[in-house]
């Protein structure tokens, strides 16, 4: 471990081991008066418990175990307005979160782990305990799109490396759980939201009764509508979701049956045309002319539809404004008791989720004459296609919309049939008296089925970098008037036939697990075993399977009994040759740890786990799985994760302070564009996660702050990239919470920083790192009446998470993903 990571850690530590060292005397002396009969108050006061259950065997104080875990509650969150989950969680510790893709499919990752291709690969995603997607960076369609923040969360809980590997599957970096409330609290409220500088609706509400003396019940939920948080021409956001729990209380346990009722649309974004100029090391990142990478899109109501041929090879016509259209039906069970002396708990789950799911994705832009002539060669021209200016020319010269450009963009289309899941997960435990001390056990049963049932399908389209939701399409002539483009369609698919795919293919799961914990004076002592199974059966279709298979065709889409040269680039599916998907995986996770409350305000910990994540779709379509049998080498079935960690805890007179340092190795086999670019790496990261809070009469401050060296130890496949710092890896991260309530008044902030990191593995151009700032303030005018007023990125920064160029470019023109521009929304919740 390099020596910089453990000075930082061995200078936290020091600095609040003292107090702690000195609480310590404190408590010896308070027991020696004690046994003297002394006057009892004068032993230091035990801090009030916090207790943790995520990822654990059962819920304990954060002090009294060797975990490293962060928790908001419902109320924390409510004040900064509605939000993206994503948004929400870029404000907790330790969390590496990259945003601006839209209300889900944005990135997810902690301690180093790679961020390969999207969604959250090594944490799991869980509702209420469970996950809501067996595999958390499925193409297209990561968890978080069928998770929404609103009145309904009660809590989430984050625990970071330790035993989230054995307390669940598919999880060996931690786990994010969203906690919904239950109707502990008697009463409603109702709010509505209205964006001021945006176009967007909402209507909040929730209830919780009592049913009978043991029996409580809850709903709430949200509706919304509007354009969103970018200028996009339409309504893109429109839906929302109810969600309702009835619980049955009796001595010892309890039981509760819920639902969730998810229809919620809003648009996907994706990197737009951005100006790089500067050097690698110092690039300077700005927004074209007539293009603000912060709230314009290349969405529009000029575009589309989306014409291609369908899973059956027919024409189909497909809205643009689809973008994240998710779907999801759940019904769950969990329940809760007592059974000589053993507390037995069981969560059960079954969720109908799908949808559909579009998104537009660069390929290539210039300026119009130069866009022309890539196309249709020398002396090609350009003219719209759609729009007001449908039909007008473009002059080759011509600085249209300010910045004179032209793009190809790709527009994937995701149809979702089914991502059904069904879960269960059976545990028992028992707390046995065993010399002096208290040793628990803890055995369990998993059981999951995961469906993957989607079908991709692209299209083409030639636009123009036009702001406030005015984005054309544009048909390109070659010198010969002769024209390349159908009606701004470049392709009817890609240029080839890569990407066009049926998934067909189902994952079983079953991992029985067990876990002891001895707890006796100040010293507990742990470890946890899990070993997964998994069975997946399925089929693949798709023209890039191998094997020489072809995928292009011609098809007269206009009818008009010509072939166009766009028509001659149609994708279609090799229906008769499917690729069948057949193997059996199994691993074993464990974790080790030691916890020792040295005073009873402050404890260190330390920890040794072992986890991995079985591979999903991510090797799906590549070399890893043979085309003929369906097999994976034993090797490819998984990518392990190793974490060596150890800190402290503070909690003492309304400061809280953890730190922990960290070792993580890591495999990751996956695709980040078709198999020719598949990869087979092994990495290492380790750093610190510093995180307190400070609370004094009416003012509160939340602080973290983690740092992280990463490194790629091995690349497989050719070797390039071995020694590199992955791409996407900030040295550090900040996170500063302010807050002051009193009582009818009160305001905060959330303050997030990014230092720079590499927009590729290459390591040449480096992104600059950037701070965005949320505040809210809020004010009760009457009782159980609230106003509300709350800004996302307040400052309006251009911040900048992607950039697809791995180095500045010649002509200064590229693509880059950025965090929203400033959001202002104005709320009035009454309670009653």
């Amino acid at each position: 471990m390099k020596l910089h990571t453990r000075m930082l850690l061995l200078a936290a530590t020091s600095a609040f081991a003292m107090p702690a060292l000195a609480e310590e005397s404190d408590a010896a002396e308070g027991e020696a008066e004690a046994e003297a009969e002394a006057v009892q108050s004068a032993a230091p006061a035990r801090p009030p418990a916090e207790i943790f259950s995520t990822g654990m065997a059962k819920g304990r104080d954060r002090l009294d175990s060797a975990t490293s875990t962060s928790a908001l509650r419902g109320e924390e969150i409510d004040r900064f307005g509605p939000r993206p989950l994503g948004e929400v969680l870029r404000t907790m510790a330790g969390l590496r979160v990259a945003t601006g893709i839209g209300e889900g499919n944005n990135n997810y990752t902690v301690r180093g782990l790679p961020l390969a291709a999207g969604g959250s690969k090594y944490m799991q995603f869980q509702e209420d305990g469970l996950p809501v997607l067996e595999f958390g960076d499925l193409f297209n369609v990561a968890t978080d799109v069928y998770l929404r923040n609103d009145f309904t969360v009660g809590a989430i809980e984050t625990i970071r490396g330790g035993s989230a590997s054995t307390f669940a599957s598919n999880s060996p970096g931690g786990i994010v759980n969203v906690i919904s409330r239950t109707g502990e609290q008697v009463g409603g409220r109702a709010q509505v939201t209205a964006g001021l500088d945006f176009d967007e609706k909402r209507i909040d509400f929730d209830y919780g009764a009592k049913l009978g003396e043991n029996t409580r019940m809850y709903i709430g939920g949200f509706y919304r509508q509007g354009e969103g948080p970018r200028d996009i021409g339409f309504t893109g956001v429109r839906g929302g979701q109810i969600k309702a729990n009835i619980t049955r209380t009796f001595e010892g346990g309890y039981v509760r049956a819920y639902f969730k009722l998810l229809d919620d649309r809003s648009p996907t974004f994706a990197p737009y045309a951005v100006n790089i100029t500067g050097t690698d090391a110092d690039p300077v990142i700005r927004s074209f002319p007539g293009f603000d990478l912060r709230r314009d899109s290349t969405l529009s109501g000029f575009l589309g539809p989306v014409i291609t041929l369908d899973r059956n090879n027919q024409p189909v016509a497909l809205p643009i404004a689809t973008g994240q259209s998710a779907k999801s039906h759940s019904l769950g069970l969990e329940a809760q008791f007592e059974l000589d002396g053993w507390t037995v708990t069981n969560r059960m789950r079954y969720a109908v989720n799908g949808g559909d799911f579009s998104r537009m994705f660069p390929n290539r832009q210039n300026t119009v004459s130069a866009f022309a002539a890539s196309i249709g060669g020398a002396g090609s021209t350009a003219a719209y296609a759609s729009g007001p200016l449908a039909g007008q020319a473009i002059p080759g010269g011509s600085a249209i919309n300010g910045n004179g450009l032209l793009s190809l963009y790709f527009v994937s289309f995701v149809r979702a049939r089914s991502l059904d899941n069904f879960t269960n997960d059976l545990r028992a435990s028992k707390v046995w008296e065993v010399g002096g001390g208290k040793l628990t056990t803890t055995g369990g049963l998993y059981l999951a089925t995961q469906e993957l049932d989607t079908t991709w399908l692209h299209t083409a389209m030639i636009v123009d970098a036009a702001g406030g939701g005015r984005t054309a399409q544009v048909d390109i002539f070659n010198a010969a008037g002769q024209p390349q483009t159908l009606n701004g369609y470049f392709a009817f698919g890609r240029e080839s036939s890569l990407f066009r795919r049926i998934f067909d293919v189902d994952y079983r799961v079953l991992a029985p697990y067990g876990s002891v914990n001895f707890h006796v004076g100040k010293l507990a002592v742990g470890g946890s075993l899990r070993y997964d199974t998994g069975r997946v059966r399925g089929q693949l279709f798709g023209a890039d399977l191998g094997g020489g298979r072809q995928g292009l065709t011609s098809f007269d889409f206009n009818r008009d009994g010509t072939i166009n040269p766009a028509e001659r680039r149609t994708a279609f599916l090799p229906l008769d040759r499917p690729a069948p998907v057949d193997y059996d995986y199994g691993y074993l996770s464990y974790s080790a740890g030691v916890n020792y409350r040295v005073a009873e305000s402050f404890s260190v910990f330390a920890r040794y786990s072992r986890g991995a994540r079985a591979n999903a779709d991510k090797i799906l379509f590549t070399p890893i799985v043979d085309p003929l049998t369906g097999g994976v080498a034993d090797g490819d079935r998984e990518d392990a994760v190793t974490q060596i960690e150890g800190g402290f805890k503070l909690r003492r007179n309304g400061i809280t302070v953890n730190g922990t340092v960290f070792h993580v190795e890591a495999e990751d086999k996956n695709v980040l564009n078709g198999a020719a670019n598949a990869t087979n790496r092994s990495y290492e990261a380790e750093g610190v996660e510093l995180e307190g809070t400070f609370t004094r009469g009416v003012f509160n401050l939340m602080l973290a702050a983690t740092y992280t060296q990463a490194k790629i130890t091995e690349d497989r496949v050719g070797g390039v990239f071995t020694g590199r710092e992955p791409r996407h890896q900030p040295d550090w991260v900040f996170v500063a919470v302010p807050q002051v309530d009193l009582g009818r008044f009160a305001a905060g902030a959330n303050i997030v920083t990014i230092t720079g990191s590499y927009a590729q593995d290459s390591n040449l151009l480096r992104m600059p790192g950037f701070t965005t700032v949320g505040a809210y303030v809020e004010y009760e005018p009457a009782e159980n009446l609230r106003l509300t007023v709350s800004a996302q990125n307040l400052f309006d920064t251009l911040g900048i998470f992607e950039v697809n160029q791995a180095s500045v470019p010649a002509n200064g023109i590229g693509f880059a993903r950025a965090a929203n521009g400033r959001t202002v929304q104005a709320s009035l919740r009454l309670a009653f």
